[in-house]
C-alpha cells in the first residue's frame, strides 16, 4: 500500500522533573499496535509558530503541563528522520527544546490530546539517562541520553 508522504517541522519537549529525569510517551503506530515505543512530546509547529511556541503547546496538549516558551532553553539537537506512522510516509526536522517542569510533573494528563493522540498513546514515564541507556525497550531518538546529559551538564534548563 502506498504511504501519504508527509513533511512536517517539529518541536519536541523535553520536560525533565528535579531528579533530571525525562518524561516520555509510550504508544504505537495504529498500523502496528503490537511494537511499542517511547517517544518524546512534541509536534509540529502550527500557522504563526516558532519552535519554541510549538514545544510549550505541545506539552500542554500531549501531557497537560503548561509552560511559557520562553520557559525552555535548547535546542539541545535537530536532526531530520523518516518514518512511517498511520498510513503517512513522514520526513520530519526535529529541534529539541528542554524545560524543569518541577511540581507539574505530578500532574501529567492526556486530557487534552487529540483523539489519535489517546487512541494511541499507553503511558507516561520519567526516565534518566542511565535507565535509557539500559532498557531493552525502543525509545525515540535512539540518542536520547546523549541529549540529555548535554542539558544536564548545560545547568538548570529553562
Amino acid at each position: 500500500m502506498t504511504k501519504i508522504p508527509l513533511r512536517r517541522f517539529t518541536a519536541r519537549a523535553l520536560p525533565l522533573d528535579d531528579q533530571d529525569r525525562v518524561l516520555l510517551l509510550r504508544g504505537f503506530d495504529p498500523e502496528r499496535p503490537d511494537q511499542p515505543f517511547w517517544f518524546t512530546v512534541g509536534g509540529a509547529m502550527e500557522n504563526g509558530e516558532t519552535l519554541v511556541e510549538a514545544a510549550a503547546r505541545e506539552l500542554f496538549e500531549e501531557v497537560g503541563i503548561r509552560v511559557r516558551a520562553g520557559e525552555f532553553s535548547g535546542p539541545y539537537g535537530t536532526s531530520t528522520i523518516s518514518f512511517e506512522w498511520g498510513g503517512y510516509a513522514i520526513t520530519q526536522d526535529q529541534t529539541f527544546y528542554a524545560v524543569r517542569v518541577g511540581e507539574a510533573a505530578a500532574t501529567v494528563s492526556f486530557e487534552h490530546m487529540e483523539q489519535i493522540e489517546k487512541d494511541t498513546t499507553t503511558a507516561y514515564r520519567w526516565w534518566g539517562a542511565e535507565e535509557l541507556e539500559s532498557t531493552e525497550e525502543k525509545y525515540f531518538p535512539e540518542d536520547l541520553p546523549v541529549i540529555l546529559r548535554k542539558i544536564i551538564a548545560d545547568g538548570e534548563p529553562g
